[in-house]
């Protein structure tokens, strides 16, 4: 399942791409926030992450402005892997190399249309494992 969650300044961004999912037939769940009114982009992302973690193959994409006070506040859970990407190959490395469950996105530095490139590589690439398995696990105080 896809979890959304976007502070007010990542609304419109998060509302266009809730409309690209839905003419995919790709179900969300939209965790807010729901208008443009000032809100705290940390208990959006709390609440995003909650979701998330609810199941293993739950990928979370968290917006606000600049993209960094929401992958910052999802990074404070050490199962959460939030990834701030601008470019579709941030995204592929992210999902690649890291096993990123969360893409971060910037809505003041990005279109539609680039957003949505950076989500469907995102969502369509897989985790290569081996080596990179090997550092998930330090990142996340595994032995």
């Amino acid at each position: 399942m896809i979890i959304m969650a976007s502070d007010h300044r990542g609304y419109a961004l998060k509302e266009q791409l809730k409309t690209f999912f839905n003419e995919e037939n790709i179900i969300t769940i939209d965790v807010g926030s729901y208008s443009k009114e000032p809100v705290d982009y940390p208990d959006f992302a709390k609440l995003g992450m909650e979701k998330v973690l609810e199941d293993k193959n739950n990928v979370g994409i968290f917006i606000c402005g600049s993209g960094i006070g929401m992958s910052m506040a999802a990074n404070r859970n050490p199962k959460i892997r939030a990834a701030l990407c601008l470019s579709p190959k941030m995204a592929e490395l992210a999902r690649k190399d890291n096993d990123a469950n969360v893409l971060c996105l910037p809505a003041l530095f990005l279109k539609k249309r680039k957003a949505i490139n950076i989500v469907k590589i995102f969502l369509t690439t897989s985790f290569e494992g081996g080596r990179h398995a090997r550092r998930i696990k330090k990142i996340s105080g595994e032995k």
